[in-house]
């Protein structure tokens, strides 16, 4: 008698696996104290609709793997966090964070700024100070290179 044929194993789909590590993150950022997203937001230099979109399973764009190191520092992931995150990442893009290794040398600064009054007018100098930071690095690692 000839064994009884295997049934072959579904393996998820990367729009399976994104939605995966996309919940992950969203439930540790709704475990953080409020106003975390909005902080991330202005970390990343970016509106928080976009945290929104990166944290929400209807959206299948990934998140850029240039944003994780922030992510993480913002969320104030514990180690294990970081690496189930992590695992369901690579899962789902094998290999973006090794193209993206030119940013792993980042660091997060956490600054106190004025405040100029007006929200927009708050928002629009974090960016700039957020936009000059990112061209300082830039002009260091080309003359690194």
């Amino acid at each position: 008698m000839s064994a009884p044929a295997r049934k072959p194993v579904d393996l998820p789909s990367t729009d399976e696996l994104i939605k995966a590590y996309k919940q992950r993150l969203s439930e540790i950022i709704d475990r953080r104290p409020s106003g975390t997203r909005q902080r991330l937001a202005d970390a990343l230099g970016k509106h928080r609709s976009f945290v929104t979109q990166m944290t929400s399973t209807a959206y299948l764009t990934p998140v850029p793997a240039r944003h994780l190191a922030t992510i993480f520092s913002i969320c104030h992931f514990s180690a294990e966090e970081r690496e189930r995150f992590l695992s369901e990442y690579d899962a789902a893009h094998p290999d973006r964070r090794d193209a993206d290794a030119g940013n792993r040398g980042l660091r997060h600064v956490s600054l106190a700024l004025p405040d100029l009054g007006d929200g927009e007018t708050n928002r629009q100098f974090d960016e700039a100070v957020a936009e000059f930071a990112h061209r300082m690095a830039a002009l260091m690692q080309d003359k690194r290179s």
